[in-house]
């Protein structure tokens, strides 16, 4: 796959859409930086490539230039020394050096254009990686959190739960039983001396008050009549 094929798919990748369907979106979002900056030392390297190509052309140019102005130097000396012959030659030199230079002149411009589409692409993958970068941390925290709340879930609706509590309520059921029946022996069975002797203590308690009660009564009746 080509650096640009690579950059193309990077940079409109989705995150959020490869996020949905990945199983550890962590790893995802960790790998997805690695491959854009991967991708941005490959464009980078491209660049500078370019960059070498361009000053080389550069130079091959400047040399052209130099070796037409020598060949235009030499044709004007024929002339002037009366060498028509040596002048036609030195101009058809000329005329080649400039076909070079043409053709040097396309490569040139070829490579500049090369170089104005390869600052465009680290710029914007530059601007996807910063993006990515700064979002890591919160997609990372998300989803953590979900599954967090996710496991709760799944617990909450975990039939070993609903079978946990049908269980304690069959073993209150078992605790009430026994209660009952512990209430059942006391039901009807004979009191103890020390019950008995407490109930006669507060019988005889009730009806010492309620003599008082008669004697102020019957004192207080007494009293009206005379």
């Amino acid at each position: 796959m080509g650096i640009f094929s690579r950059f193309t798919d990077i940079v409109n990748s989705n995150i959020n859409a490869i996020l949905d369907k990945a199983e550890e979106p962590e790893k995802i979002v960790r790998l997805m930086i690695q491959e854009m900056e991967d991708t941005l030392v490959e464009v980078r390297s491209a660049a500078a490539r370019a960059i070498a190509d361009k000053k080389e052309i550069t130079r091959k140019l400047q040399a052209l230039e130099q070796e037409s102005r020598d060949w235009q130097s030499k044709a004007e000396l024929a002339l002037d020394k009366s060498r028509e012959d040596l002048a036609k030659a030195a101009l058809a030199e000329k005329s080649l050096v400039a076909k070079a230079a043409e053709a040097l002149s396309q490569q040139l411009k070829a490579v500049a254009e090369g170089l104005d589409k390869l600052n465009g692409d680290i710029s914007s993958l530059e601007e996807k990686l910063a993006y990515a970068k700064s979002r890591q941390q919160a997609l990372i925290v998300r989803h953590q959190t979900a599954s967090g709340r996710l496991e709760v879930r799944k617990r909450l609706h975990d039939y070993r739960i609903d079978d946990a509590l049908i269980r304690f309520e069959q073993y209150e059921r078992r605790m009430d039983d026994l209660e009952g029946r512990v209430e059942a022996y006391d039901m009807g069975g004979r009191k103890d001396l020390a019950q008995e002797i407490s109930d006669l203590e507060s019988t005889e308690a009730v009806e010492q008050e309620l003599r008082a009660l008669k004697a102020k009564r019957a004192k207080k009746s007494s009293g009206a009549q005379e």
